[in-house]
């Protein structure tokens, strides 16, 4: 028994490193977006050019930030939640509320969107997709970004909801 359990906290160690560093890479992101979306003015009014390739650049980036992001956000409790009613309660009935919230809306909704997007993703991908107004390539990484989001989600409510806690141990 003792050895699943150190099995178990390696897993569980593992996994909340990868996602660590996910979110460390993900958030350099914010510094060119910032730096691209600043440059689409000066590029059109004074070379007039290369803005179109800017902002699409900094749509694909953009993406890749927000699927990590709410991740992020998760993870350090600091996104909006309707949980006014939950803060009176223990600590006990708040982490099964949060596991059965991860087990019957979380998981089935990232579940979805992996399935209905992976055809579309896919073809975007197999085409290596470009942009509908610029027809410049990359566009296919927006839905990667769309399936890493749906991916990030998934693994975060399987730990919130198989994560060993205090009681566990």
């Amino acid at each position: 028994m003792r050895i699943e359990r150190i099995r178990a906290a390696v897993t569980w160690t593992w996994l909340e490193r990868a996602e660590r560093a996910i979110i460390a890479g993900a958030s350099i992101l914010v510094l060119p977006v910032s730096l691209l979306l600043f440059l689409q003015w000066p590029l059109r009014d004074w070379l007039q050019a290369y803005s179109r390739e800017a902002n699409d650049l900094a749509q694909i980036l953009f993406a890749i930030y927000v699927s990590v992001a709410i991740t992020a956000a998760t993870r350090a409790h600091a996104h909006l939640a309707a949980d006014g009613a939950t803060q009176r309660l223990d600590s006990r009935t708040r982490r099964i509320l949060t596991r059965f919230a991860a087990g019957a809306v979380l998981v089935p909704w990232s579940a979805f969107v992996l399935y209905a997007g992976s055809g579309s993703l896919v073809q975007s991908v197999g085409q290596l997709e470009g942009f509908p107004e610029t027809f410049n390539p990359g566009y296919f990484l927006i839905r990667i970004a769309l399936a890493l989001l749906a991916l990030l989600v998934l693994l975060r409510a399987l730990r919130d909801m198989l994560a060993p806690t205090l009681s566990d141990e």
